[in-house]
C-alpha cells in the first residue's frame, strides 16, 4: 500500500535586504531536494523589517554597516567577498559595489503577503527570490512602488495590482500584525526557520543541519504509518 510523500511546513521569517537569508534559503532549498521534499513542504515567507526606520531612498550600506555594527571598511570587504563566494557556491550572483545601499522592506513584506494570500506559495516564492535578485544583483531601489510593481511582474504576478496593493496598503495591518507575533514568539534575528510551528533553527544553517532538523520533524509521520 502506497502513502502519501510526508511533508513538513516551514515558516521562514527573514528580510529582503538580509544577504544571510539568501544563503539561508539556497541552503534550505538544497536540503529539501536531498531529501525529496521540494514539492511536498508547505513554506511561507514572513516579515521581519531589519531597518524599520530607514529613509525613502535608503542609505549607503558601507555608511550603514559602520554605524550599526561599527564595522571597518576593511571589515565590510571582507564579508561581501565571503558572501560573494558563498553565494556562487549556492547559485545565487551576490554583487557588492563602493555605490551599493540599504532600503526600508516595509512596501517588500506587503508584497510578499499578497502574493502568498493570492496566488499561493509557490508565487510567493518566486516573488521572493524575484526580489533577492534584483536588490542583491541588480542594485535595485526596492523600496520603491515601480520597481516593487516591475520585479512582481517578472515573477508572474500582475504589476497594476502589485502597485494598487502597495498603494493602498491593503494587507498593511495583517503585515504587522504577523510581524509583531513571530516576535513575541522570541525570534529577533533572521533567518530564522520555524518547522512545523515547533522547532527553530535560526541563522544561515549548514545543509547537514537542515537535513538532520528535517528529518527528526519527519520521524513522527515515519512512526504513525501502519
Amino acid at each position: 500500500m502506497s502513502h502519501p510523500t510526508p511533508s513538513v511546513t516551514l515558516d521562514i521569517v527573514s528580510d529582503v535586504v538580509c544577504p544571510w537569508c539568501v544563503i539561508g534559503y539556497k541552503t534550505l532549498e538544497r536540503a529539501l531536494g536531498s531529501l525529496g521534499l521540494t514539492e511536498s513542504a508547505a513554506v511561507r515567507f514572513r516579515p521581519f523589517e531589519l531597518n524599520p526606520h530607514m529613509p525613502a531612498g535608503g542609505q549607503h550600506l558601507g555608511e550603514h554597516i559602520a554605524q550599526k555594527y561599527g564595522s571597518s571598511s576593511e571589515q565590510s570587504r571582507t564579508a561581501r567577498a565571503r558572501l560573494t563566494s558563498l553565494g556562487e557556491s549556492l547559485g545565487f550572483a551576490f554583487r557588492f559595489s563602493e555605490d551599493s545601499r540599504i532600503y526600508n522592506t516595509w512596501k517588500a513584506h506587503q508584497l510578499l503577503h499578497w502574493a502568498h494570500e493570492t496566488a499561493g506559495a509557490r508565487a510567493q516564492i518566486e516573488l521572493q527570490l524575484a526580489l533577492f535578485s534584483a536588490y542583491f544583483t541588480a542594485g535595485e531601489p526596492i523600496d520603491q512602488v515601480e520597481v516593487l510593481a516591475r520585479v512582481a511582474e517578472q515573477a508572474g504576478l500582475p504589476a497594476q495590482e502589485a502597485a494598487d496593493v502597495l498603494y493602498d496598503e491593503r494587507y498593511a495591518g495583517l503585515v504587522r500584525a504577523e510581524a509583531e507575533a513571530f516576535r513575541d514568539k522570541g525570534i529577533h534575528a533572521v533567518p530564522s526557520v520555524v518547522i512545523n510551528g515547533r522547532s527553530l533553527l535560526t541563522g544561515a544553517q549548514s545543509e547537514d543541519v537542515f537535513v538532520r532538523a528535517l528529518t527528526r520533524a519527519l520521524e513522527p509521520a515515519a512512526e504513525a504509518r501502519p
